[in-house]
């Protein structure tokens, strides 16, 4: 089994700051990359910003400049810091985790529960 623990999220006042963070732990042997994603009220699911095991990083165009993924390897935890946000930020924001199996070898993707952030204009 895996677990992702996602935290951070809440309620914050346009041009405020919040940090999420999703740890994993389980049966994993290896992690491909980690990212967020978010979904607003009536809309589709959507990339927020990923980050591979080697670093890279993608964003959304809409967060590029404000938000800023990390990773800590060692502690299977991925971190997103949100700054400058604006109140079309709010979403229920998913952690994602793309593994390869400790038991299977398999690629495999998990997806946390998420975590509610408000952003009030």
């Amino acid at each position: 089994q895996v677990q992702l623990v996602e935290s951070g999220g809440g309620l914050v006042q346009a041009g405020g700051s919040l940090r999420l963070s999703c740890a994993a732990s389980g049966s994993i042997s290896s992690i491909t990359a980690m990212g967020w994603y978010r979904q607003a009220p009536g809309k589709q699911r959507e990339l927020v910003a990923t980050i591979t095991s080697g670093g890279s990083t993608d964003y959304a165009d809409s967060v590029k400049g404000r938000f800023t993924i990390s990773r800590d390897n060692a502690k299977n935890t991925v971190y997103l810091q949100m700054n400058s946000l604006k109140p079309e930020d709010t979403a229920v924001y998913y952690c994602n985790l793309d593994f390869v199996g400790r038991w299977s070898g398999r690629e495999l993707s998990f997806w946390g529960q998420g975590t509610q952030v408000t952003v009030s204009s």
